[in-house]
């Protein structure tokens, strides 16, 4: 059996794991919210001690808490910031709208590692309050939407933009490398005129540089933070000048430009700001879908598909089919994409719903804001890594399918006439042959100028 201390807070006693750093008010909220199963992520949990470090700081600069009692907090965070206790944030996800349980948890967690530091016990509440001194100057209500913008700008800056510029750099790469290669284009998934391979490859590159800089776009709009507004956006039980000070010393440990928000109300009863960056997110995601797709498709093979590229062989495909190979990167990187668009509905929802002077939808929010964030950096990092760094062109199967085209009729429709060339397209199906042969047969147009219209490389630029 659990070993249990009893606690008390505002509500009366309550058992407590006896090793647990997190006191009475935390472990109400994890016996009453058992639901996914799933805590919030560490990185969440140590944007939430960057700022309680942040606000000691700012409360000991106005004069508004003890030096001692400032500094033993300072340092309690910046333990927890750095990674560790994770295991004393049990709290589900899906708990009070507000997030109050979790702003307990990291005030209570805090609290009880500065005490013990002081040589206290753990639910003692002496030196250090979580109420009183962690959690001075601050509501749920303004500590929880500050968070989500700071661990959601934290990631994007330093995980999901390096991965998308990476990204982008191996398919310009690749473009670079096949674009003397031409292939037959496609529209409608039906043969459509010559494309160089190098051409296709690029304009997934560009896809992912308009995703890259939608997110850079969309990112100063994290760097407004609720903190401040207090219960309801008017500041009451705060300094006037705290938030500002905090949001200095933020800026100074994260590297993030952060700064008060204009209109406190906006930032605690709404998360626009959530909505457009999961915009940009649902950008990269949509781009990414049709990227690896794309690559899956061309990719099939390799005997009965389009088989134009040979993609990295990563591990043996079937349990009953000896040798087959499948193109898992591009099925995980679409796998997250839907992932990805699904969680956008959720956060929209999420803001919309919020209701009046506070939005209650805080933790869906940034489980799925975060989760979107990883996700894609992770799969922009295997996709660069595990599949396009690899990524070979069948030249041979490229040469053969556009020369079989019957499309290379179009660049003969201005000197013939559509209906001629649709004639001779047609022709050339009926009899398996391809458009030179019957074109040449036919003696549609003198040989030199025939050869000059049908040169496959031609077809790939604007022509005079």
């Amino acid at each position: 059996m659990t070993k249990t201390r009893i606690e008390a807070d505002s509500m009366g006693e309550f058992k407590v794991p006896a090793d647990a750093l997190y006191g009475a008010t935390t472990a109400r909220a994890v016996e009453n919210f058992q639901i996914s199963e799933k805590p919030f992520p560490k990185t969440f949990i140590q944007m939430f001690a960057e700022l309680k470090f942040a606000c000691a700081k700012a409360n000991e600069q106005l004069g508004k808490l003890d030096k001692k009692l400032s500094h033993e907090i300072q340092e309690a965070a910046k333990q927890v910031a750095e990674g560790k206790y994770y295991e004393h944030f049990p709290i589900d996800v899906f708990q009070t709208g507000s997030g109050t349980s979790t702003n307990m948890n990291v005030n209570e967690v805090i609290a009880n590692i500065a005490n013990l530091k002081c040589g206290n016990a753990i639910g003692s509440k002496k030196p250090v309050h979580p109420n009183d001194h962690v959690n001075m100057g601050q509501s749920s209500n303004d500590t929880m939407p500050t968070v989500i913008h700071l661990a959601a700008a934290k990631q994007i800056k330093s995980e999901l933009l390096p991965a998308l510029s990476g990204l982008q750099k191996a398919l310009e790469k690749k473009a670079k490398e096949f674009d003397d290669i031409i292939k037959i284009g496609r529209t409608h998934l039906m043969d459509a005129t010559p494309i160089r391979l190098g051409q296709e490859i690029g304009g997934f590159a560009a896809q992912v540089k308009h995703g890259r800089l939608a997110l850079e776009k969309a990112l100063p709009s994290l760097y407004e933070l609720a903190l401040g507004g207090t219960a309801v956006g008017t500041g009451i039980n705060t300094h006037p000048q705290f938030s500002k000070k905090v949001c200095k010393v933020l800026a100074e440990r994260t590297g993030l430009e952060v700064r008060e928000a204009e209109n406190h109300f906006a930032a605690q009863g709404a998360k626009d700001a959530c909505v457009e960056v999961s915009g940009a997110l649902k950008l990269v995601a949509s781009a990414l879908l049709k990227i690896a797709d794309d690559i899956r498709l061309l990719a099939s093979g390799p005997r009965a598909g389009f088989a134009e590229l040979v993609l990295p062989a990563l591990q043996p495909g079937s349990s009953i089919m000896p040798g087959k190979v499948n193109p898992v990167i591009p099925e995980v990187v679409t796998q997250v994409a839907v992932q990805v668009i699904a969680n956008d509905l959720a956060i929209t929802y999420g803001s919309a719903l919020g209701r009046l002077d506070l939005n209650v939808f805080m933790p869906l929010i940034a489980c799925n804001l975060l989760e979107s964030i990883q996700l894609l950096a992770n799969a922009a990092k295997a996709f660069d890594k595990k599949c396009i760094a690899g990524l070979e062109a069948n030249r041979k199967r490229c040469e053969e399918l556009v020369e079989q085209s019957l499309m290379l009729a179009t660049p003969l429709a201005p000197h013939i006439g559509y209906d001629k060339a649709a004639a001779l397209a047609k022709k050339a199906h009926k009899e398996g042959k391809t458009i030179r042969q019957v074109a040449t047969a036919e003696k549609v147009l003198p040989a030199t100028e025939l050869k000059h219209l049908l040169d496959v490389s031609g077809m790939t630029t604007p022509q005079e």
